[in-house]
């Protein structure tokens, strides 16, 4: 819950507290789990609002699965091909038997006819995008969170379509909002933190791992973190006792904004992980896994938030290994990323998102920085 925020202390109107926030989304080893997880943020708002969340998935990793029934909010199979008309046949018949009070859909394989028939059908839809994918857009809502979201993205839309662009947006889960606000930088990192998504399928852990192994920091901590759903945890299980550095491997782990906060350097995904980072100043080396990462990684280096490694998911080793080393040594580049890539996140963007959703925004703009 966010401090002193009487937004989310308040508890929803009789009439909203019945209705549910239902989220399409899907997560897979190919998928990633960024996309439920970045509705996870929004769920988690709502429910500390006093409202029921529902998760209609057609694909999910157990993983997840179990994660959301952790957070006490309900998942829902649905056994149409994702992204067909079925697909949105079957949601609005869900939708409109729990009374939904706004669907929000997230993924690549939701087009312009998924929100047409949504809101078609009289159901309020929150989108959420990253690149302008679906063409043309008529949702309600179109939330892009990324610092390289622009309106030209969304040209082709629905006159009544409101455009919720930038990182003043960007939705965080609630562990983040108690996170302290000063970051000590050390004269040199030894606290690494290493997270590539959580599926990882080319299994780019592996890679930082052996290129940390060529970094001549004395003292070095590394916490090697795979998540739920990485089809490699046997692999990577194998690499602490061959370090040469001290080094942990964590699993599936529910404390990312601790380990965060406890390191002086990351190397991470460039997805929904960005903003996680930025919330906590934490200087990050990105590495891009999918393609469509790439604008977001590129607007953060050009704006001097983060440091991009070459090459995608086959970087080369030497390289990174010489951008560690680097960074590791440089407290006055640290503190520079830091500085800059907290200024981008302030941490209200799920705030924000759930007070717009509850028609409680009249002191919000639409665009963020």
């Amino acid at each position: 819950m966010i401090p002193g925020s009487p937004l989310l202390r308040a508890p929803l109107s009789r009439s909203l507290n019945s209705r549910p926030l239902l989220f399409r989304a899907d997560t897979s080893v190919a998928i990633g789990t960024g996309h439920v997880m970045r509705c996870l943020a929004l769920a988690q708002a709502w429910q500390d609002a006093g409202g029921r969340t529902v998760f209609a998935m057609a694909e999910a990793t157990p993983a997840v699965g179990e994660r959301l029934q952790r957070e006490g909010m309900e998942m829902l199979r649905l056994k149409a091909e994702p992204g067909s008309v079925d697909d949105a046949q079957e949601t609005i018949a869900l939708a409109q038997a729990e009374h939904a009070s706004w669907v929000v859909v997230d993924g690549y394989r939701f087009g312009a006819d998924y929100q047409m028939a949504l809101t078609g059908a009289g159901l309020k839809v929150l989108f959420i995008d990253d690149n302008g994918h679906a063409g043309l857009y008529a949702a309600d809502i179109v939330l892009n969170q990324n610092i390289h979201a622009r309106e030209s993205f969304y040209n082709d839309r629905e006159k009544s379509t409101r455009l919720l662009l930038g990182t003043k947006y960007a939705l965080l889960r609630r562990e983040f909002f108690s996170a302290k606000d000063a970051r000590e930088i050390p004269p040199v990192a030894r606290k690494v933190l290493v997270s590539l998504g959580g599926s990882d399928p080319d299994n780019v852990t592996r890679r930082v791992v052996e290129a940390l192994e060529q970094v001549a920091v004395a003292e070095l901590q590394v916490v090697v973190v795979a998540g739920g759903s990485n089809p490699h945890g046997a692999s990577i299980a194998e690499l602490a006792p061959n370090s040469s550095h001290s080094c942990r491997i964590l699993r599936d782990v529910a404390n990312m904004q601790e380990l965060m906060s406890w390191a002086d350097l990351t190397i991470s995904a460039a997805g929904t992980t960005c903003w996680e980072c930025c919330a906590l100043g934490l200087p990050a080396i990105l590495v891009v896994v999918a393609d469509n990462q790439i604008l977001n990684a590129e607007a953060l280096r050009a704006a001097g938030a983060v440091k991009l490694v070459s090459g995608g998911s086959q970087f080369p080793i030497g390289e990174m290994a010489q951008l560690i080393t680097s960074l590791a040594n440089s407290p006055s580049e640290r503190q520079t990323l830091s500085q800059t890539a907290s200024a981008l996140v302030d941490r209200g963007g799920t705030r924000r998102v759930l007070s717009i959703l509850m028609g409680d925004d009249s002191s919000e703009t639409e665009e963020g920085p």
